[in-house]
């Protein structure tokens, strides 16, 4: 009786041996702040906002910065972390198969730029997205990690580094030019990844929140010499509308958030980033409260719609 058992849970053991090391090797937790001096608390930031980067006047003497941005993210999300429910993977598809197209079109009837960060998996799934998005010639492409990776639990440099590599290739291979745009799958760093970012070249970094206007990001102290142009979940569709966590039901009171950022943003003659998915906004119902905040932005004078690397270099140029 014993020995049938033995042998049923042979290959539990044997993974057991496999991932034991893992376990021995993780790093320690960080020990909380309660426990630290002030000088080890500063050590802990440090990935730090450097100088704002607020330009006294946009193109044209525009009052305000619009810049558009999509993760099309699709099922990468759900690969990454193995979660093969064909549920969750038929709700991201229809970001490729019927969201982006749509939210193209929305885009070329206003005739508005927008930058597009994509997971590279994203693009071998559906080779057909990156054509489409270049078709106008008004959009970017960037870097969105290999598979919409977790950076933090990967916690491997080389294996870190291996996906960026995969990724910067295999973009700058179906659009005939180098990404200069970085932002990080779920905006979520690792220990490594703003020097591997800084390393690799990048115009600019858009994954943080330290600013509401575009800044320098600051490495252990040092300036990066990448510009940060920063994201803020109030301003993404996912935490208002991503089934089933998502807090606010309706598109229409996702737009009055977005319009009240957008509308102290141009008071202040500042920067306004929204991030949106495909397969979020590209719903029905969605685009439509999407195109209400559109025609509510181009009723304002002054309003400079650019994709992210078009206001990176004008900021390199007239305030770096």
């Amino acid at each position: 009786m014993i020995l049938p058992i033995v042998k049923a849970l042979q290959p539990v053991l044997a993974s057991l041996l496999l991932v034991g090391p893992l376990f021995a090797q993780a790093p320690q937790p960080p020990e909380p702040g309660t426990r630290l001096s002030v000088d080890q608390l500063k050590t802990q930031m440090r990935i730090t906002a450097g100088r704002r980067l607020r330009p006294q006047r946009w193109p044209n003497g525009a009052r305000v910065a619009v810049a558009l941005s999509f993760d099309v993210d699709n099922v990468t999300a759900s690969l990454s972390r193995g979660d093969l429910a064909i549920g969750m993977l038929s709700r991201g598809e229809y970001g490729a198969v019927e969201g982006l197209p749509r939210i193209l079109r929305m885009l070329d009837k206003h005739r508005l730029p927008a930058s597009f960060f994509i997971p590279a998996v994203s693009d071998i799934l559906h080779p057909q997205m990156v054509k489409d998005i270049l078709a106008g010639g008004r959009h970017e492409i960037g870097v969105h990690g290999w598979i919409h990776e977790n950076l933090p639990a990967l916690n491997n440099e080389a294996e870190e580094q291996r996906l960026l590599d995969q990724a910067i290739a295999h973009l700058t291979k179906v659009t005939g030019k180098r990404p200069v745009g970085y932002r990080a799958p779920s905006w979520a760093f690792s220990q490594y990844t703003m020097g591997q970012v800084a390393k690799a070249g990048f115009l600019y970094d858009s994954s943080l929140m330290s600013s509401d206007d575009a800044y320098e990001l600051v490495l252990d102290g040092k300036p990066t010499g990448v510009i940060e142009l920063p994201i803020e979940w109030i301003l993404d569709d996912s935490p208002h509308l991503s089934l089933p966590s998502g807090a606010l039901p309706s598109p229409e009171l996702v737009n009055q958030v977005f319009q009240a950022e957008f509308d102290v943003a141009y008071e202040e003659g500042g920067l306004f980033v929204l991030t949106m998915h495909p397969h979020i906004t590209g719903h029905r119902s969605r685009i439509a409260a999407f195109e209400k905040l559109l025609f509510h932005m181009k009723s304002r004078p002054g309003v400079w719609f650019a994709t992210h690397e078009q206001v990176a270099r004008y900021i390199k140029e007239k305030v770096f």
